[in-house]
């Protein structure tokens, strides 16, 4: 045996191969796509049916929910890869609007796992980029008719963008992760357009783009659609109409997912199917259907019952607008309870301003990650904006080590006509979801 090859390491169930993963590689975040190409290449790892990507600050995965949702409605079969995920996994590799199973999985992540040990000096791969190569490989042999991608975080450099797409679309431009992709619109925006392929069809569903990004997808030659240029909207509190490039579509209702920016997302969405509609076409009651089904867990998700319960990964300022937006929406309710996680290296200060008038109680909690900021440091930001910790019987801020302890707390406190708010990072919903589930069972 050559010297240089390494013998797989392989597992017999996911969760040990997620929990070698975790450090397989050195970092958790290694932007770059010199790693994956090469295993890629050993995989020959290519698609025989359209590949849409999708980019964005925020709503990444409600347009694939949307994408995936009326394309399955069309009757086509369709492979949807999103992340991060809430509860399981399995979340992140949908075929036919279904998670895949584990021993689907494994195989993929086997094969995987022989390609990057079967090169010379096999480069190691980080949680992400192994994951999603091993998603992209099985989706290539299910013999699908569409692919729908998101990207982790950018788009340049980002594992997903190992994949030629035929349809790229960017969401929205805003600061995050400015320490991987810059600190401007501009910066960003030209890092999300990374996605953008020659002569390909690329979305941009932000109606300000960042004229690095305009600019970018002239340089390819792509089939450019902007909003309020190419397609544009209209609405009033019944229904919305979409128009754009020779086609339109009226009478729509509003999608199954609600929030403040659904319209922007679902716009962007039928755009795209547009461009794409000799190889993909879609009718107008497949697009209704489509947003009439659609399901994503954790984005401004209104529980029914009493109190209310809105569950939104909102964990960026321009989400925690978009959240308090939604939140103003929704009528009267007299005490809304916070429950607040959030990673470290997120503008904490700045998901809270948003949201200041909208909460009387806060409370902060710890999440089961090394990333994550502590409950006390986020109690002590809300205190240098101004939020006393203790406001009578109308307010204040508490500290919990867990999500869980949070929801028990605000449960006990909240009336029916009350609000609580679970946001910020997926951790924060992820755990009120995982004790909610455990209570009904």
């Amino acid at each position: 045996m050559n010297p240089a090859l390494q013998t797989p390491t392989l597992f017999s169930s996911l969760t040990a191969w997620l929990s070698h993963l975790e450090t397989a590689h050195p970092v958790g975040i290694d932007m770059g796509l010199d790693r994956i190409s090469r295993v890629k290449d050993a995989l020959g790892l290519q698609f025989d049916c359209p590949v849409i990507t999708v980019a964005g600050t925020n709503g990444k995965g409600s347009t694939c929910a949307y994408l995936e949702s009326i394309l399955l409605a069309s009757g086509y079969k369709v492979g949807c890869h999103m992340s991060p995920h809430l509860l399981v996994f399995n979340e992140r590799a949908r075929v036919n609007g279904e998670e895949v199973k584990d021993d689907l999985l494994l195989e993929h992540f086997a094969v995987v796992e022989k390609a990057r040990a079967s090169l010379a000096d096999a480069p190691t791969l980080t949680y992400f980029e192994f994951t999603t190569l091993a998603i992209m490989h099985l989706f290539s042999k299910a013999n699908l008719d569409a692919v729908v991608l998101e990207v982790g975080m950018g788009g340049r450099l980002d594992a997903v963008n190992i994949v030629d797409t035929d349809c790229a679309i960017v969401t929205s431009i805003d600061i995050d992760h400015a320490d991987f992709l810059g600190g401007t619109r501009e910066a960003i925006g030209f890092e999300k357009a990374g996605i953008f392929r020659a002569g390909s069809i690329a979305v941009c569903g932000d109606p300000v783009p960042p004229q690095s990004l305009i600019d970018h997808a002239e340089k390819l030659g792509c089939d450019l659609w902007l909003q309020g240029r190419d397609y544009n909207f209209q609405g009033d509190k019944q229904q919305w109409a979409w128009a754009g490039r020779q086609k339109r579509f009226s009478g729509l209702s509003y999608p199954a997912l609600r929030g403040a920016n659904q319209i922007l997302n679902a716009s962007a969405v039928i755009a795209a199917l547009m461009a794409l509609h000799q190889r993909l076409p879609v009718s107008a009651q497949d697009i209704r259907n489509g947003f009439a089904m659609v399901e994503l867990p954790g984005r401004f998700q209104v529980l029914p019952g009493q109190p209310t319960i809105v569950l939104d990964v909102a964990h960026n300022p321009h989400a925690a607008a978009t959240l308090g937006q939604g939140l103003d929406k929704m009528g009267y309710h007299p005490y809304t309870y916070a429950i607040f996680g959030a990673m470290a290296d997120k503008d904490i200060a700045g998901v809270i301003k948003p949201l200041l008038n909208n909460v009387d109680f806060w409370f902060c909690t710890n999440l089961p990650t090394p990333r994550a900021a502590s409950a006390t440091a986020l109690s002590e930001k809300l205190v240098d904006l101004g939020v006393a910790v203790k406001n009578g019987e109308d307010g204040g801020i508490e500290c919990f080590p867990d999500p869980a302890a949070a929801y028990q707390k605000a449960l006990s406190m909240a009336g029916e006509g009350d609000r609580i708010v679970i946001f910020g990072s997926f951790y924060t919903v992820a755990g009120v979801m995982a004790y909610r589930n455990n209570q009904a069972h």
